[in-house]
């Protein structure tokens, strides 16, 4: 209530005393007294709220560019690099140059040598919506923690080591986490909406990117992008935008990857004919089929069955002959370890979850989706569907664990926020629709306008053209039920490139799951491609 108002009331209340009694005036007198009182009580109330809508108005408080620096040296294959380490935040801005993202790195430096020929690399894991913590602790950086991979790694102590397997003797190393994801946050008036959406997630990197190059005057290294999972997604688009901003780079690292999110719906031929490889090589790996090849030989058999006779039979659909149907489950169980019955059942098209469930059901086991060499027990032996992953289960204590006691003692990085490993609400609320950074005209639902699923693809395909010195290397692991590789190899095998640039993507294979690196043996392999890709893309 307005303070005229309350006035008015009391001037009403006043003009009725003169036909009152003594004890009527007094009684009116302390009545209005309490509604005056009363009144004042909820202005200041209302100017509370108005005080604290103001607050709320100026956003959360900007934390100034703050770091950790501290010195450290990494010795392996006879070289030593002495590197500093900075962890640390870096402030993004957004379109009215105000702060809106605080984004949190950790960066390992090499000391004492020219910057011009010294290559910087950028990593980040995926989700969307996923903390680096993942790609930090276990995959190129100076240290790793040590899992009992495939075997669930127990509860604390942990540990870390010095990795000799570490991209440090080739390149700096930057990881990044997501805004929102890990230590980074929104700030000023940025919220979740800046950043949960492809776009969003492309610009809010790209600034980061140009804030660390110029903080740290590293314009004129070569320069590298390392995306993991939907960090793939990330790449493709975040160097075609980087490109059209006049920021080159010299290569671009795609670990277990998607890249078109309009062929992998469920349900569809596409998903089932991506997937039967992986099957086979999972298959291969649990010894459930009857074969003396190589895996690598198994898989490529799959793989001509896959795009040949497997595909000509789910085009047919309902169409399809019996007696075509009944050889085409026969050689799909052959390949993936499952039943003829339980194909047949299927209508021939088997999804990654129901497999992860009926590979091992004899033995009461499932099979994790990150890593099917991981296994576990389901309460359920008889349901349809896993109840866990244990692939995620079973390394998630280790890497939490281990990297805050790390960024703590080592890097020196003190934090009152919390850590978060996905950013809350970001996977559930994200924004899928994206435009292709070369994309021309309306969107009218092709691959190079608007899209209401990424098909980045067309991004990468966009900055090959234009920059003919980028190279790709895919790097894939054979038991990965998340990303599965020949999916990967088909999305990199249609973006229409020229017959001279076809060349420029290469491809890795390794005997381990979507975390090439939870598999040392698979790491020291990534290592040495990576060497080989960083001398080509310098070239």
């Amino acid at each position: 209530m307005k303070l005229n108002l309350a006035k008015g009331s009391v001037s009403s209340l006043v003009s009725r005393v003169s036909k009152l009694g003594t004890f009527a005036l007094l009684t009116c007198m302390i009545a209005t007294a309490a509604f005056a009182q009363a009144t004042e009580g909820r202005q200041q109330r209302a100017a509370a709220g108005e005080g604290q809508n103001a607050r709320e108005d100026q956003g959360t408080p900007i934390p100034p560019e703050t770091t950790a620096v501290t010195k450290h040296d990494w010795s392996a294959g006879g070289r030593t690099v002495h590197y500093t380490a900075t962890a640390g935040n870096l402030l993004i801005r957004d379109d009215q140059d105000k702060a809106n993202g605080s984004i949190f790195y950790a960066a390992y430096t090499e000391d004492g040598v020219d910057l011009k020929g010294r290559p910087v690399t950028f990593f980040y894991n995926g989700g969307p919506g996923s903390a680096t913590i993942w790609l930090h602790m276990g995959s190129l950086g100076p240290v790793r923690v040590i899992t009992h991979s495939p075997e669930a790694t127990g509860p604390a102590p942990f540990e870390w080591v010095q990795n000799p397997e570490s991209l440090i003797d080739k390149s700096d190393l930057v990881f990044i986490d997501a805004p929102l994801c890990g230590f980074s946050r929104a700030v000023g008036k940025g919220t979740a909406k800046d950043f949960a959406g492809t776009d969003q997630d492309i610009h809010a990197f790209e600034k980061f990117i140009v804030r660390y190059l110029t903080v740290n005057q590293r314009w004129n290294s070569p320069k590298f992008l390392f995306g993991e999972s939907y960090g793939t997604t990330r790449s493709a688009g975040l160097v075609a935008a980087l490109q059209n901003d006049g920021i080159e780079f010299n290569g671009v690292t795609l670990l277990s990857s998607i890249l078109n999110y309009n062929r992998r719906a469920p349900g569809l031929d596409y998903e089932s004919i991506g997937y039967l490889p992986s099957y086979a090589a999972i298959a291969h790996y649990h010894k459930k089929v009857k074969t003396n090849v190589s895996m690598a030989e198994w898989v490529q058999q799959a793989r001509v069955f896959a795009r040949g006779p497997y595909t000509e039979a789910l085009a047919q659909g309902d169409k399809l002959p019996a007696a075509e149907f009944d050889a085409i489950a026969a050689k799909v169980a052959a390949i993936t370890g499952l039943s003829v019955e339980y194909v047949k059942e299927s209508k021939l098209k088997i999804s990654a979850t129901r497999f992860r469930k009926e590979l091992l059901r004899g033995d009461e086991r499932i099979l994790g989706r990150y890593d099917a060499r991981f296994e576990g027990w389901d309460p359920d032996a008889a349901g349809e569907n896993p109840g866990y992953d244990p692939s995620d289960t079973g390394i998630s204590g280790v890497y939490v664990g281990a990297f805050h006691e790390y960024v703590q003692k080592e890097l020196k990085y003190m934090s009152q926020e919390p850590y978060y490993l996905s950013g809350p609400g970001l996977n559930q609320n994200w924004d899928f629709h994206h435009r292709p950074a070369g994309a021309q005209g309306g969107g009218g639902g092709g691959r190079g306008g608007e899209q209401t699923q990424p098909d980045v693809a067309v991004d990468l395909s966009d900055a090959i053209r234009k920059n003919p010195h980028l190279k790709v290397f895919s790097a894939n692991g054979y038991f990965d039920l998340a990303t599965p590789f020949y999916s990967t190899e088909y999305d990199l095998s249609h973006m229409d490139l020229p017959a001279n640039l076809v060349g420029n993507v290469q491809f890795g294979y390794y005997p381990a799951g979507h975390m090439v690196y939870l598999n040392v043996e698979a790491l020291k392999e990534l290592k040495a491609d990576m060497v080989k890709f960083y001398a080509s893309a310098q070239r």
